[in-house]
């Protein structure tokens, strides 16, 4: 069995993984944000689980003890910010993206490279990432991405494509919306003979989403691997 930390585990990736770990025997630290309004639902979905609710504060030298005395096995990284709560928190645009998808991953890398115990470093990117992306979320992912490669830990980053399902609390109707017209598109595409390309761009829900990354950060054959959206999704089991 191994020891997690999983950081952005009130999102809809992270309560996922945090349930399948937990039901695969697996110790989990879930990391909730000193102040968050979800400290009080996470510890009533986390504790009953065997869960471990860990609010230590978003800095190098914090996290760096406190991942040093846990002695994970992996640290997850499955934060990310909206559009929306990006705004609501006075940022915007590029300065959205930075701070959050790219700087908090960053310290994070830091403080698990300066703990000293090698954990494996689970990354959850984004389909389409690239060195020469034009968007600023794409750009911030690459250079999240980049710290990771060049953290000297041993590491899996994973690009999913959609990650949505009706089982998603945070409401994001656009995004919904557009996977389920993926969906079907990308069905129709099957049918006519296009399985890869539908595999590859298919939406995928979080608990498929968190079966495929605790395959992952379980497998030391998957370490320093790009997992791209149907290499995820054979991780996972899906069939379809």
């Amino acid at each position: 069995m191994m020891r997690f930390w999983v950081a952005g585990a009130t999102g809809y990736t992270g309560s996922a993984f945090v349930r399948e770990a937990r039901a695969a025997g697996h110790d989990v630290i879930a990391h909730v944000r000193p102040g968050s309004a979800s400290e009080e639902r996470a510890r009533g979905a986390f504790e009953p689980l065997g869960a471990v609710v860990d609010t230590t504060a978003w800095m190098v030298d914090p996290l760096r003890d406190r991942l040093r005395a846990e002695r994970v096995d992996a640290v997850l990284c499955l934060i990310g910010t909206t559009r929306k709560r990006g705004l609501a928190e006075g940022m915007k645009g590029t300065e959205m993206y930075d701070k959050v998808d790219y700087g908090l991953t960053a310290m994070l890398v830091s403080a698990a490279a300066a703990s000293g115990t090698r954990p494996c470093f689970v990354y959850l990117s984004a389909m389409g990432v690239r060195e020469d992306a034009r968007s600023p979320y794409m750009r911030a992912r690459w250079k999240a991405e980049t710290a990771v490669r060049n953290s000297g830990l041993p590491f899996v980053i994973a690009r999913p494509g959609f990650i949505s399902g009706s089982d998603r609390e945070e409401r994001r109707p656009a995004e919904r919306v557009g996977a389920v017209v993926a969906d079907g598109l990308l069905a129709m595409a099957g049918v006519l003979g296009a399985r890869q390309l539908r595999d590859t761009y298919r939406s995928m829900d979080a608990t498929t989403l968190a079966r495929a990354l605790l395959s992952a950060a379980t497998d030391p054959n998957a370490r320093h691997q790009v997992l791209e959206a149907d290499s995820l999704r054979m991780r996972a089991g899906a069939t379809g």
